[in-house]
């Protein structure tokens, strides 16, 4: 059993599709249609840069999600068909366009706005991100919890064993990365994000999106999507919005993402999309898996032998 999995920030490149947009009019068609939707070329920005303006979120966003959506689209006409898809973030947003159950181009101002609205929720400099390396979830928590004082800190990203992504106020991240280090994990790192993702500072950019979200034209999906959420599958419309919505202050279970897949009897994962982290991810948490990272003309002679 196949399912695709589709990344978040932090994969970008400038430069990334250049290569599929020359040879594929499919995916030459879906960067012009991001283009249409936003009114402005962010084709121009992913294949030229400047780096430090691609790394804006607001850009990032519906950077990565076009990124998706063009290669999901070439496979698809190439006869990948999952039983399952899940992303990580705003990947979730990727596997909703790949499920039918958003628009794409609907999509692109979501993740546009949703972006805009995360960047303003904190004034730049005031939160933080940190991954957490070599200490369990119960013991991350506890360093959290111990640090926060006041302040918001929590697991924002449970990405694999091992690996887990603090967030909140900057003194606080610094200071639960501290306890992290003393309660036994090897290394605290921080991360040059622009804004404390998927924790409670989030909340005013949640409140904002959320009646967008409603707002937005959506379907059941076609191929159940596994929530970062919670790691359900949403078969329906009006539960996978809903799942949107609350992922924006909620973490990201990954971890569970992937096991879930694994209990339905995913065996094989495609990861759909710029760069590999996934594919690392998916290795730590189920280590018998078979996976295929696809993002260029060179990844197809092996997704065609895997199909």
């Amino acid at each position: 059993m196949i399912a695709c999995v589709f990344p978040g920030q932090g994969s970008q490149a400038v430069g990334m599709g250049k290569a599929l947009v020359d040879q594929f009019p499919i995916c030459a068609q879906t960067f012009a249609e991001a283009d249409a939707a936003l009114g402005e070329s962010l084709s121009s920005l992913i294949f030229n840069g400047p780096a430090e303006q691609l790394t804006l979120t607001a850009n990032t966003q519906p950077a990565i999600l076009t990124m998706s959506v063009a290669v999901w689209r070439l496979l698809s006409e190439r006869g990948l068909s999952p039983s399952f898809v899940a992303g990580h973030s705003l990947g979730e947003y990727s596997a909703h366009v790949a499920a039918g159950t958003l628009a794409f181009a609907d999509a692109v101002r979501l993740v546009r706005n949703r972006g805009r609205y995360m960047q303003e929720a904190v004034p730049v400099g005031q939160g933080a991100m940190a991954a957490i390396l070599g200490l369990d979830e119960a013991g991350v928590t506890q360093a959290c919890l111990e640090a926060a004082q006041g302040d918001v800190v929590s697991p924002a990203n449970i990405n694999s064993p091992g690996q887990i992504v603090i967030a909140g106020s900057a003194a606080a991240v610094a200071r639960a990365s501290e306890y992290a280090k003393q309660l036994g994990a090897k290394r605290a790192i921080p991360l040059p994000v622009s804004a404390p993702f998927h924790c409670a500072l989030m909340k005013p950019a949640e409140e904002r999106l959320a009646p967008e979200l409603r707002a937005v034209e959506s379907y059941d999906p076609r191929v159940p999507v596994v929530a970062n959420v919670d790691a359900e599958p949403k078969r329906s419309a009006a539960e996978s919005i809903e799942a949107l919505i609350r992922q924006v202050s909620s973490p990201v279970r990954w971890e569970d993402v992937i096991q879930r897949l694994a209990s339905e009897g995913v065996t094989r994962y495609v990861e759909v999309g710029p760069g590999k982290v996934l594919s690392g991810l998916v290795k730590k948490i189920v280590p018998g898996a078979t996976i295929l990272n696809v993002e260029g003309p060179k990844d197809l002679a092996a997704i065609e032998a895997f199909l």
